[in-house]
This record gives C-alpha cells, structure tokens and sequence, in this order.
C-alpha cells in the first residue's frame, strides 16, 4: 500500500487543533463574558450605582479587582474569564446576593449567571467546533 502522505497530513492538523481552538476561544469567552456582565447589571439593585459599577470582566493573564473575591485578587489562567464583583470600595456584593439578619437578598449575580449560562456555553462550543474544522 502507498503512503499518499495521509498521516503526516493528519497528525499536522491534530498538533494544529488545540493552538487553533485556543485562539478561536477567546473571543468568543470575552464576548458571553461581557453579556453575563450585562446581565448582571440589569439585575443589581443601584442605590448609589457603585456595585453596578464593581462588575468587571478580567482577561486571560490578567489580575482581578482586589476584594472581588475571597484571598484577594488573583490572574486569570490562559483560556479563561473572569466575572468578580467588588472591589477595594465595593466589599460587599456577597451581603447584597446573599441577605443578612437584617436585610434581605438581592440576588443579582447567580440568577444573571443562570440566565446567560447556556447561550454561552453554546458559543464556546461553537467556537471550538469550528476551530476545530479549520484546523490545518
């Protein structure tokens, strides 16, 4: 049996796949990151506007708000987003979602999650099927 040059063929896009979806990830990441982030802002309750304003979107290598989560901040790993809410003024997103004794819960940050959660988790794929597909 000849070799056509079949396997080379396919262990270069094999090796090609993962440098590929991980390029082809990151927008699609940031962007339902960025629609979780609006829904999150629709959903919080604004006395002064300054929790509203604590939502942030951080990237891949990049640090996080102090404050915006237990242990302070932290960077981001390759391939991931982060949504905090908090920071060095705002310290208390967790009372707002949560209640306390003496008010009540204002959920905002896991309803806006649950909301967004399948729509983005569909673009990803979608990105990676692709990225997959175009792969060479």
């Amino acid at each position: 049996m000849a070799d056509d040059g079949g396997l080379p063929s396919f262990q270069k896009r094999m090796r090609a796949i993962p440098k590929a979806a991980r390029e082809a990830v990151k927008p699609a990441l940031f962007k339902s990151a960025y629609e979780i982030q609006d829904a999150m802002e629709a959903l919080a309750p604004e006395d002064t506007g300054d929790l509203i304003g604590s939502i942030t979107v951080t990237g891949p290598g990049q640090s996080t708000p102090p404050y915006s989560q237990p242990g302070g901040s932290m960077v981001v790993p390759e391939n991931e987003v982060a949504i905090t809410v908090g920071n060095t003024a705002v310290r208390y997103p967790h009372l707002v979602e949560y209640g306390t004794v003496n008010s009540q819960a204002q959920p905002f940050f896991w309803p806006a999650f649950r909301l967004t959660r399948k729509r983005a988790l569909a673009r990803i794929k979608r990105a990676i099927g692709k990225a997959v597909k175009e792969a060479k």
